[in-house]
């Protein structure tokens, strides 16, 4: 038996990580015969099959038609992740509504639900159980789809103390060192996987790097514009988080030492002047609680009326908070080396206007040190990344530890 530091491997402990390793050489090379696994893998054809036998047992594979293996070799039986089997829950909680998603294995939304509320003043609890609620529907409606949800994932605003189980601040909610954990875990369905959190903006990136473009561009800067706006940095697939957990905020970055007071108790902060009201109010629209994706009809839609009219407050709106989003960008790529700015949340739809002058800015601010500044692209997620990427981190889990849904 191979000996690690840690002592002798388990047997169990073997089948465990065997069982994760067929699995995802089928999420990445399916439809795929059990020849061509054992030629991935290393393991024996009959290592493979029972290995496979135990997957489909547990619903997250299943055999298709036969395909030819090969040039010369015999037709095998495929092999495919089982779209109809396990299913990830992805959760949102935001300033202005509450979301649920499920994505099956194949990565497809077999449900979408937003819900919208003013969550700015609302005791913690009430949010929570809201979202219990929210949960639950969306349980049975996998359900009812012959689905088994696996596991939930909540993208949650503000700075998280994962460690602890603790939202330590979320300024635009009013939250501070809220126990998320033990609220999540009364409130929420009894799930195989238990649920856990993350901050919005990472599960954001996170989405961006699986269902959007973001795996093409190496390293991005992913920033989520809404009420609030947050960054999510990816470097190597993986999210650049900082010592605490608490990288990525963007928007509290002063742009203006003397700049209006913030709610995080700063003044001058970025979302001062492009945030979702600081950009109505420059627009002369009533900074009202509404996202994009909590009212896709609301004062988003009434803004891009008046750009596209040429409305000259509205157009000047926009430039002011392209430049300082520019400007606050040109520092971050100085600082990790991104290969791309992706534009999310309100900016997706107001990028024809506000991404000149973030790319006039970027150019500015970049100096002499740089040859070129990284491409500004849209992402086509928008609104709905967060919610996205908390499902995909659940998929990726089920993926890496396939035993935590065998029977006991």
């Amino acid at each position: 038996m191979t000996k690690s530091r840690e002592g002798p491997l388990r047997h169990a402990t073997m089948r465990e990580r065997n069982l994760a390793v067929v699995l995802e050489q089928v999420v990445r090379c399916q439809p795929v015969t059990r020849a061509r696994l054992a030629e991935h893998t290393g393991f024996t054809k009959t290592t493979v099959s029972n290995l496979l036998a135990v997957l489909e047992g547990a619903g997250l594979v299943q055999d298709g038609a036969l395909v030819q293996d090969g040039e010369r070799g015999r037709p095998g039986i495929a092999v495919s992740v089982n779209g109809d089997g396990a299913a990830a829950l992805g959760l949102e909680i935001n300033v202005d509504y509450l979301a649920a998603c499920v994505l099956d294995l194949g990565r497809r939304t077999r449900y979408h639900q937003l819900v919208t509320f003013d969550n700015r003043g609302r005791p913690p609890e009430s949010v929570i159980a809201s979202l219990g609620r929210l949960a639950a529907e969306a349980v049975a409606a996998a359900a009812g789809q012959g689905l088994n949800v696996a596991g939930a994932m909540v993208a949650v605003p503000g700075l998280l103390d994962r460690e602890n189980g603790l939202v330590r601040r979320a300024p635009n909610l009013g939250w501070t060192d809220v126990p998320v954990s033990t609220l999540l875990r009364d409130a929420l369905p009894d799930l195989p996987i238990p649920a856990a959190h993350d901050n919005e903006a990472n599960l954001a990136a996170l989405a961006e790097l699986w269902f959007g473009d973001g795996a093409r561009h190496g390293g991005f800067i992913h920033v989520s514009g809404e009420i609030g706006i947050g960054a999510g940095i990816v470097m190597d697939g993986q999210v650049l988080r900082g010592t605490h957990g608490f990288a990525g905020e963007l928007g509290h970055l002063i742009v203006d030492p003397g700049g209006a007071p913030c709610t995080c108790g700063g003044r001058g902060c970025l979302e001062q002047t492009a945030g979702q009201d600081a950009i109505l109010r420059a627009a002369g629209l009533p900074a009202v609680t509404a996202t994009t994706a909590a009212k896709p009809d609301g004062p988003i839609k009434a803004l891009i009326a008046l750009l596209e009219r040429s409305d000259p407050r509205a157009l000047a709106a926009l430039e002011a908070a392209g430049r300082a989003l520019g400007a606050t960008l040109a520092s971050a790529v100085n600082l990790v080396d991104p290969g791309a700015i992706v534009l999310g949340g309100i900016f997706s739809p107001l990028a024809p206007w506000i991404r000149p002058a973030v790319e006039a800015a970027l150019a500015e601010g970049g100096g002499s040190l740089r040859t070129e500044v990284p491409p500004v692209v849209v992402s086509e997620l928008a609104g709905n990344a967060a919610v996205l990427g908390a499902a995909g981190v659940v998929i990726e889990r089920v993926i890496g530890h396939p035993a935590l849904l065998l029977p006991a």
